[in-house]
């Protein structure tokens, strides 16, 4: 319930609280918050228990958590036999596996052979590979013509 209060936020609540209520206050207050919430939890158990009873036993081992709409979903799929048949052909499949072929077989690297000192395989250049730039001081060359 309080997982995400830091050690900070606790702090400052702790010194609020000796603010507010002050210190000859703050054990009774403690304690009848306490007691509150006691009293809050054993209404809510009891309250369960009576719905357990009035349903009979065929629903003995009902659980309200199971009215949560995911929890339920999840239980479902876990009893579904197709969704199980399913689960475990998409666990036999090495996914990364199978896309790292393919992606070896969309570059040639597994089905072609691989290219020689930068040279095109079977004609064609590699438009994936990082052509060589020309060096900064080697200008092209000038074609008089075309202007």
């Amino acid at each position: 319930m309080f997982s995400d209060i830091g050690a900070l936020e606790l702090v400052a609540l702790v010194v609020l609280a000796v603010l507010v209520f002050g210190p000859d206050k703050l054990p009774k207050m403690i304690q009848d918050v306490s007691r509150f919430i006691r009293k809050v939890r054993d209404f809510s158990d009891s309250a369960k228990e009576d719905i357990r009873s009035e349903l009979g036993p065929e629903f003995k081992d009902f659980e309200f958590e199971d009215l949560n709409p995911k929890t339920f979903l999840r239980k479902q799929m876990e009893q579904n036999d197709d969704l199980r048949e399913l689960k475990e052909l998409r666990g036999s499949f090495d996914l990364k596996k199978e896309m790292n072929e393919v992606a070896d077989a969309v570059h040639g690297r597994a089905s072609a052979p691989a290219a020689v000192n930068g040279s095109p395989v079977n004609g064609t250049p590699d438009l994936l590979k990082k052509q060589d730039k020309p060096d900064t001081g080697e200008r092209p060359p000038y074609d008089s013509d075309a202007t």
